[in-house]
């Protein structure tokens, strides 16, 4: 135990000395791999929600009303669901360079589409030039989304994936950050210089998408995992997910999860501002909410890379989340509450948000080897078809009422109100975790074949016996690892 270097935790160290064992290796162009790919989500995500803030001055500006501009939101929704299977279909048929680069191009061309809404062009029809560059983009979304567990299982090691998988995951709530926090500051110098601007981040995506990925997977594998990745076909992986007790109910209640904090980004500007909160507040709201869940999700990348408590740290998080989102249901219909209300969306974002990159990489631990993009992207496309029927059904649960003094809602009609819809909001999400923290049980599937293939371990390891969920993985696959003298010495 003398050698076990002081704050690595279990596996940390050992990880590295059975992949040199096995023969597996790692390359340094996935990290250029993991930031196109993290450059690529973030403005996706800006322009999925680049409209969502101003949305009152959106709508006074090509004289269009809210609930059209919900739909630029919506839309990429609706658009996920059926395209969700193509997309899955692409990812583990075509790989993720195609895949990456695919995806680059249309975001890439729905940018420049929505920015002809509002030339001489589309003075006629700016809806038109709006929806159809958000459904383009709409249409890479569902590409990256799902590619970040595959990035992570086929070019990083064990001992990095959680972290990896953490920052291509998060890299899709650091563009609605941005979003956040740009749209209320580039709409003030006009409609042009803010739909502009979002073309430049996917412009570069594109660029470098389609010069800098030259291959999907490396030339040898960095684990055992990697090394079976996408080991069954389409349709019957598919299938066995279908069948996936645990997956089934992981898929619906993170599914769930990410249909209301959807809602929660692209309405949050609307429920704030019928009280008298300006929409520079509610932005720095949704800034608050993603800066706090890119944190908690960086602690728990780097927690459960080490002690690999998936279900746990997901358990735990959804019950935190649902208590933060009753208070943000019940302090929301409140006025002057600027303080609460800027605590409450940190709090449901450090506890809701972070949990997200953990619960895809559980997703693809209860299903193995069904692939990656497999496991992971049923997930969204499910949680895109919750999130649009929680949309629709919060949104159909307001009543509109007379226009109070201190309502700062710009689109010409009287505010709604959305005290119903938050309420419901916080109950669907209780929902979601109680049957999640009771009905969800699962093996670490993928871990358990990675321990099943290792070999013998000889005496002499730092620290060897201290790798206590190695040993235990090793246990439930089967296995019974030898120790021996000789041993290659751990990685510092």
């Amino acid at each position: 135990m003398s050698g076990t270097t002081t704050g690595d935790g279990p596996g940390a160290a050992l990880a590295p000395a059975l992949d040199a064992l096995r023969g597996y290796r790692v390359y340094a162009r996935r990290w250029v791999f993991l930031l196109v790919l993290s450059l690529l989500s973030c403005s996706n995500a800006t322009l999925w929600l680049s409209f969502a803030p101003v949305a009152d001055t959106i709508a006074q500006h090509f004289l269009l009303s809210t609930e059209q501009i919900n739909w630029l939101s919506l839309v990429f929704l609706v658009v996920s669901i059926p395209s969700g299977v193509v997309a899955i279909w692409v990812l583990d048929s075509f790989g993720l360079r195609w895949a990456t680069i695919l995806c680059a191009w249309l975001n890439f061309a729905g940018s420049v589409l929505r920015t002809l809404s509002n030339t001489r062009m589309g003075t006629q029809a700016p809806f038109a030039f709006l929806m159809s560059g958000q459904s383009l983009c709409a249409l890479a979304q569902t590409l990256v989304i799902f590619s970040p567990a595959k990035l992570a299982a086929v070019w990083f090691p064990e001992h990095q994936r959680a972290t990896a998988n953490m920052i291509g995951t998060m890299s899709n709530p650091l563009g609605i950050l941005v979003a956040n926090l740009l749209s209320p500051a580039l709409v003030k110098k006009g409609i042009s210089i803010m739909l502009g601007t979002y073309v430049i981040p996917a412009g570069l995506a594109c660029l470098l998408a389609t010069v800098c990925l030259w291959e999907s997977v490396p030339p040898t594998p960095p684990s055992a995992g990697a090394a079976h990745s996408t080991s069954e076909k389409f349709l019957d992986g598919l299938k066995l997910l279908v069948r996936n007790k645990a997956y089934v109910i992981l898929a619906v209640c993170f599914g769930g999860g990410i249909g209301i904090f959807s809602s929660f980004s692209a309405l949050l500007e609307q429920v704030l501002c019928v009280n008298g909160y300006s929409n520079e507040f509610a932005g720095l709201c949704g800034a608050l909410f993603i800066a706090f869940g890119i944190l908690g999700a960086l602690v728990l990348g780097l927690y459960v890379d080490r002690t690999k408590h998936f279900t746990e740290t997901v358990k735990v998080g959804f019950c935190l989340t649902s208590v933060v989102c009753v208070a943000f249901a019940l302090v929301s219909q409140l006025r002057g509450q600027m303080l609460a209300l800027a605590a409450i969306c940190s709090l449901l974002g450090l506890f809701g948000f972070s949990v997200a990159p953990v619960a895809m990489e559980l997703a693809v631990e209860c299903s193995f080897p069904v692939g990656e993009g497999a496991a992971a992207g049923l997930v969204f496309v499910l949680g895109q078809a919750e999130g649009m029927l929680v949309m629709l059904l919060l949104t159909a649960l307001t009543v509109r009422r007379a226009q109070p003094s201190f309502s700062t809602c710009r689109d010409g009609q009287d505010p709604l109100d959305w005290r119903v819809s938050m309420l419901l909001m916080a109950g669907l999400c209780t929902v979601f975790s109680c049957c999640l923290v009771f009905f969800f049980h699962t093996p670490y599937r993928r871990l358990q074949a990675e321990a099943g293939t290792s070999p013998s371990i000889q005496e002499g390891c730092p620290a060897a016996a201290d790798h206590v969920p190695y040993q235990r993985l090793q246990a439930e696959a089967g296995t019974s690892p030898s120790i021996q003298e000789g041993c290659p010495a751990e990685s510092p």
